[in-house]
């Protein structure tokens, strides 16, 4: 941290209170879907292993969603390291615009094509599996708007250094999808509709809470009347810049890991539960991980709109340590603790001992190769270098985690340890690409604004 200690953009407390609140709120965010799995599992395997399968799909959508507000993030990041509040603000109106289009068209789609999109991902499931999952899918859909305006905010506020409103919106969503699951669930017997209907009452209420807070006459962002919403080709180009390669990135992504479920869904539902609970638990693992790659973005940009090179190479230095150190630290317990966590899921003796197998190899392989994967990546978008990480991403994830895993079910016969292999390799090239080109530092030479 020798490059930052003078003429500094962020103090070690200003670090500190973006870093702590996205910790709380990425556990929140993952423990939502811990919950509902949780919860749905006390129904039988057949639901649990339907929401699993839909909420592949609900992923590829709010990665998606996501990827457009990191776009609306490093722009204003940049604007603002810049201290150009004038463009930070235009850029913020811009975001919302896109976001509010988007997400409608998908919720439309969704909803009118619910049960075709679930046979063309999913191929022939069980009927009470598909009857879950259709039931799961059309009522989760309808979040979709949003979600996309959560992420918005959410994205808008760490921009200004400020995770606290992102991480009260998100308890706001968990306590309400928890008593929800409660109540719907256990108390009114709903089963999944029950799980769907939560998770939409928590998403709805959580975006119209940040939206409030994005008004408040203090916030300097804010959007002062919808005439700010018309579009700016400029702006536009710029936040979809970074927005559609990283959505490309995420949705090629999640396409991948769905056509990776759908090879999991031939394994029998044993395997389709197993690979469901493994995936809610190993989130948790993630957190570290997932809440330094939140902050790269407003302080890794925030450093290169004030032209600050150094300063932004050291902070990813810092940034990269704190994820690796934090995902040392919840993989090594999870390793230990995981036949005791799988035995909350109500598991068949089959399914629980797939996922304790496979768990175990994630832990390995995530200490050494997840924050290189998935970290390292938002530093170089929040420089603008969104173009290599989707190549990279998506050749990465289709050349070694699909075609890997099929080779590894079909021709090796490993079952489910054979689609985690695949995606341990993927993470390997990923990291070493990433690598590659941070340390070249080509990432810094974009221009953004």
């Amino acid at each position: 941290m020798s490059d930052v200690k003078e003429n500094q953009i962020f103090t070690r407390a200003q670090l500190q209170a973006l870093i702590w609140p996205l910790f709380l709120e990425q556990f929140l965010s993952v423990s939502m879907g811990f919950v509902d799995t949780f919860m749905v599992s006390g129904v039988s395997e057949a639901a649990v292993s339907s929401v699993s399968l839909v909420d592949n799909i609900n992923i590829l959508i709010t990665q998606v969603l996501s990827a457009l507000a990191t776009g609306g993030a490093v722009v204003t990041s940049q604007f603002l390291g810049h201290k150009d509040v004038s463009f930070a603000k235009r850029s913020v109106a811009q975001l919302f615009s896109i976001l509010t289009v988007s997400t409608l068209l998908v919720m439309g789609a969704a909803l009118l094509f619910t049960r075709p999109i679930l046979r063309l991902v999913f191929g022939s499931i069980d009927d009470n599996v598909m009857d879950f999952a259709q039931t799961y899918f059309y009522i989760t859909a309808i979040s979709y708007p949003f979600i996309g305006l959560y992420n918005g905010g959410a994205a808008i506020f760490r921009a200004q250094g400020d995770s606290k409103i992102s991480m009260k919106a998100s308890l706001v969503m968990n306590v309400i999808n928890i008593v929800g699951n409660a109540v719907l669930i256990y108390g009114c017997k709903l089963g999944v509709l029950g799980a769907a209907a939560a998770t939409l009452a928590g998403r709805v209420l959580a975006a119209v809470w940040i939206l409030l807070k994005t008004q408040r006459k203090e916030n300097m962002l804010r959007i002062d009347g919808i005439r700010q919403l018309k579009p700016e080709r400029d702006l536009m180009r710029r936040i979809l810049g970074i927005g559609i390669p990283s959505g490309l990135e995420n949705g090629m992504f999640q396409i991948g890991k769905l056509c990776v479920s759908s090879l999991v869904s031939t394994l029998g539902t044993a395997a389709i539960a197993a690979n469901a609970v493994a995936n809610s638990i190993s989130g948790i693992a993630n957190i570290p991980g997932n809440t330094m790659g939140l902050a790269t973005i407003p302080v890794i940009g925030r450093c290169l709109g004030a032209g600050e090179k150094k300063q932004a190479k050291g902070y990813a230095y810092l940034l990269m340590g704190i994820a690796m150190g934090g995902l040392f630290v919840t993989n090594v317990l999870l390793f230990f603790f995981i036949p005791e966590i799988s035995g909350w899921f109500h598991l068949s003796g089959e399914a629980s001992a797939l996922c304790i197998r496979v768990i175990r190899y994630f832990d390995v392989f995530s200490i050494f190769a997840w924050a290189t994967s998935f970290t390292l990546p938002n530093v170089l978008r929040a420089g603008g270098d969104a173009k290599y990480t989707m190549l990279v991403s998506i050749l990465s994830m289709w050349c070694f985690r699909v075609i890997l895993s099929l080779f590894f079910v079909k021709s090796m016969g490993m079952g489910l340890l054979g689609v985690w292999m695949g995606m341990f390799i993927d993470w390997c090239v990923r990291s070493l690409c990433f690598g590659v080109r941070f340390f070249h530092g080509k990432w810094m030479e974009h221009k953004i604004i």
